[in-house]
């Protein structure tokens, strides 16, 4: 409805009679008594400077503004009431729309903030804060967050998809709501069987010693894999080399193309320690007599190789099979030799001879021990709480002897990441990476594990799904972090991760590094002139992290079957006089409940994560047929006190 404008134009010339121009007076206040109720229905309002034209009918003074487009704005001059009302009115209509306005701010802001946690940051920085001395005496993010430190840590891969999103944003609100609170004190705790307290006691002799003179024979082995392998292929050669009464000479270590480390024996363990620890048991050489190097030894039969020994054979196979060999040609080389002798029937005195071989003869170096000192001191912020553990570890580099003073050292949580590519490949699992994440695991599996690539070629194998379901696949670093968080460690927690080049780079590091904000590597701690000595040794590196794991608070491995985590577990529990918990997922009950990742509130993640971890955590005696190195506690290995507290 408008107004016209020829009614302006007659009022103020004087033109048309009374009659006329009460007429179009009425008509004029019927029009604006009409746009009053539109206005009061509707938004129909400008803010912008208007042109103001004033006209007068019949003495009656109105103002019409345009607005930018045209609208009409009016308003009497002397109609104070109904301005007001609609002043009014337009104030809480503009209050309301700002509040609106205001809401929808606070979720965007909300939903952005919570997007910004999920993608983690990419950036994390590891800051060193040195002292005098050169040493680091407390490990402190600064403000900024860069991925420094974990350059060794990441393969240059393009970014992978993040599992379980939604948890790890509640993750990451569980560990703000927590920040003031304390730690559990279980996590810090082994859960040991109150009654009885075991020793160490492996290098004790026997009171029936038989001690091998090592007449049948020499023996060669050329282990295979990293230093868990080689550590494993050692010890079951020294009981293999006083089962068979044959001499062994220091055992050599092959080139593998996953792990590229030219090292050998000396360059890890102290040669000459091993042999006058060991001397009392078996004849051990450094090397084979010069009237034996000459000889070909496949072409005389004594080269045997994994594929002529089953795994986890029984004594009476190196008996039956290699004695004969060994009396023929005085001489018997062993390639690979990787868990190929059984640990149940062996023995007693065999036995004990491997622990005493893995628990006491293997000593690091001297420059591994004394790089392995400076990690534990920097993990606790140079307050060292030396004890058998560190002694056996570090050799003249451990600290001197303190009374362990409750409170008196800086506690730190180490975490063994097995999630290198190799791992990835050969454990036939997917992880979040698409068909160019399959491709790319095909392609290394064909390259490194032919033999594997064929078999799941041939759809023998359970598919990647049937393998996660049954706790068959390693766990990622995001599942570790949620593992870790839903056990109750909060954002404080100094955490030491262990590991090499992990499969997914950058992108699957950023949930655990964002979380766990006081996380450093052996890369990060040293200075790059401490650590130099070290680059392009994968197993000396190795060294270095079973130290730093070992001699840890409180360790968290994210898959049970990893030979790294197990050799650590058991000399933790050998050393660790019943203080020194493990932490091992029970990855089938995981996967149970990461499969309801979409839907499950975290309490109730909390509570299945721990109810699947408490059973993993407790310490027990060696099952029949397990692994000595992993569970020491066993007669064989260790003695056992009743009733100490």
């Amino acid at each position: 409805m408008e107004l016209k404008e020829n009614c302006g134009e007659e009022c103020s010339m004087g033109i048309g009679g009374d009659q006329a121009a009460s007429a179009e007076l009425q008509e004029a206040e019927e029009s604006v008594y009409n746009l009053n109720k539109s206005f009061s229905s509707s938004h129909f309002t400008r803010d912008a400077s208007p042109v103001a034209l004033s006209q007068e009918c019949d003495g009656s003074k109105m103002d019409h503004q345009y607005g930018p487009k045209g609208i009409w704005k009016l308003k009497f001059v002397g109609g104070d009431s109904v301005n007001s009302v609609y002043r009014q009115q337009h104030r809480r209509r503009l209050w309301k729309r700002r509040l609106l306005v205001g809401i929808g701010l606070a979720v965007v802001f909300f939903f952005m903030m919570n997007w910004r946690m999920l993608s983690f940051l990419e950036e994390v920085v590891f800051h060193q804060k040195s002292a005098a001395s050169g040493l680091i005496s407390e490990v402190t993010p600064p403000s900024r967050l860069i991925l420094r430190g974990l350059d060794h840590l990441m393969v240059d891969r393009k970014p992978r998809g993040i599992l379980h999103p939604r948890l790890l944003a509640l993750a990451a609100h569980a560990l703000a709501d927590r920040s003031s609170k304390t730690e559990p004190p279980e996590l810090w705790k082994e859960l040991p069987n109150p009654d009885t307290l075991w020793m160490p006691c492996a290098d004790k002799p026997l009171k029936e010693t038989q001690v091998s003179e090592g007449n049948n024979g020499y023996i060669l082995v050329r282990a295979n894999g990293g230093i868990s392998q080689q550590r494993i292929a050692i010890c079951n050669a020294v009981a293999v080399a006083s089962l068979l009464n044959a001499t062994l000479v220091i055992p050599k270590f092959l080139y593998s193309s996953v792990w590229t480390d030219p090292s050998q024996f000396g360059d890890i363990y102290q040669e000459d320690f091993f042999m006058d620890i060991l001397g009392n048991d078996i004849r051990i050489v450094k090397e084979l007599p010069l009237e034996l190097e000459s000889l070909d030894l496949e072409s005389v039969g004594s080269l045997v190789t994994d594929s002529e020994i089953m795994k986890e054979s029984k004594p009476r196979f190196f008996l039956e099979t290699i004695v004969p060999i060994l009396k023929k040609n005085k001489v018997v080389l062993f390639v690979g030799f990787g868990n190929r002798l059984a640990f149940d029937p062996i023995p007693f005195r065999l036995q004990r001879l491997r622990c005493k071989c893995n628990f006491h003869a293997l000593k690091f170096v001297r420059k591994i021990q004394e790089t392995g000192s400076l990690l534990i001191q920097r993990m606790r912020n140079h307050r060292a709480l030396s004890r058998p553990l560190e002694q056996n570890l570090l050799g003249p580099f451990a600290p001197e002897f303190i009374p362990h003073s409750r409170g008196g050292h800086h506690k730190y949580l180490a975490l063994h990441l097995r999630f290198e590519i190799d791992m990835a490949a050969y454990s036939l699992c997917s992880f979040g990476g698409g068909k160019e994440e399959e491709t790319e695991l095909e392609t290394y599996r064909l390259l490194h594990f032919p033999a594997l690539a064929e078999l799941k070629n041939s759809n023998r194998v359970p598919s990647a799904a049937n393998l996660r379901s049954e706790g068959l696949c390693p766990l990622t670093p995001e599942e570790a972090v949620l593992m870790l968080v839903a056990l109750g460690f909060n954002r404080k927690t100094s955490l030491y991760v262990a590991g090499a080049n992990v499969y997914g780079g950058r992108s699957r590091m950023a949930a655990l590094s964002s979380l766990f904000p006081n996380l450093v590597t052996k890369e990060s701690l040293l200075s790059p002139f401490e650590i130099q000595p070290f680059l392009n040794f994968s197993s000396q590196l190795a060294a270095l992290d079973f130290i730093a794991c070992a001699a840890a608070d409180s360790f968290a491995m994210t898959d049970s079957g990893s030979q790294f985590s197990s050799l650590v577990s058991g000399y933790r529990m050998y050393y660790g006089s019943g203080v020194l918990p493990t932490i091992r997922p029970n990855k089938r009950r995981l996967a149970a409940v990461f499969s309801r990742a979409s839907n499950i509130e975290w309490r109730l993640f909390e509570r299945s994560t721990k109810k699947a971890m408490k059973q993993m955590k407790r310490t027990v005696e060696r099952p029949l047929a397990r692994s000595i190195y992993r569970h020491p506690r066993c007669v064989e290995c260790m003695c056992k006190n009743r009733n100490i507290a």
